[in-house]
């Protein structure tokens, strides 16, 4: 069963409480193996306010190949770096669109309906500590990946829509071309 996001960090029975969680240097704490299977897994991390592992099918290739594995995910977990759950997580209460970035380039999704629309989240959320962590971690943009969740979306009936500038933001790719300062001034 999906369990929401919102679920693990509010009850609707307990009062709101104000955060006093020391963070303790948990990079330092951490084996060389798990240091190494944390970088892994924050390759496939997509970003909406907050850092989020889509970890969607454990079988994938996507991920075996990157040692992302039902035992490594519950290696992390008892390091404290993440929430693991087979059957899933999803973020409610969506509008029409929501925009998430996956190694700073932006993604929108347009979802079927106007309200109350959910996206599933795979198997992962980052703990506190996992956010705190993957903050400096430099994450490497892995294009078959990032191409295997847009065409995810695709697929539940999502419409998605990126743009990837380049570096000197000369040119959009899928898009029209962008033409350059110098370019202008040329043409006047």
């Amino acid at each position: 069963m999906l369990k929401s996001f919102s679920s693990l960090f509010t009850n609707n029975n307990q009062r709101p409480r104000e955060k006093t969680q020391t963070f303790y240097p948990v990079d330092k704490l951490l084996s060389a193996e798990n240091k190494r299977l944390f970088d892994a897994l924050c390759q496939f991390v997509w970003i909406q306010g907050e850092p989020l592992p889509l970890i969607f099918d454990l079988n994938e290739k996507i991920y075996t190949e990157q040692a992302i594995t039902y035992e490594t995910l519950q290696q992390l977990k008892v390091c404290g770096l993440i929430h693991f759950e087979p059957g899933g997580f999803v973020k409610k209460k969506l509008g029409k669109h929501t925009r998430l970035f996956y190694c700073g380039e932006p993604t929108k999704i347009g979802f079927p309906d106007a309200m109350n629309n959910q996206l599933d989240l795979g198997h992962v959320i980052l703990t506190e500590h996992g956010k705190a962590l993957a903050a400096n971690i430099r994450i490497v943009r892995n294009q078959p990946f990032y191409e295997y969740v847009i065409n995810r979306w695709f697929q539940a009936g999502y419409s998605v829509a990126s743009i990837q500038i380049d570096q000197r933001n000369q040119r959009i790719r899928g898009a029209a071309q962008v033409p350059t300062k110098q370019e202008l001034s040329d043409s006047h």
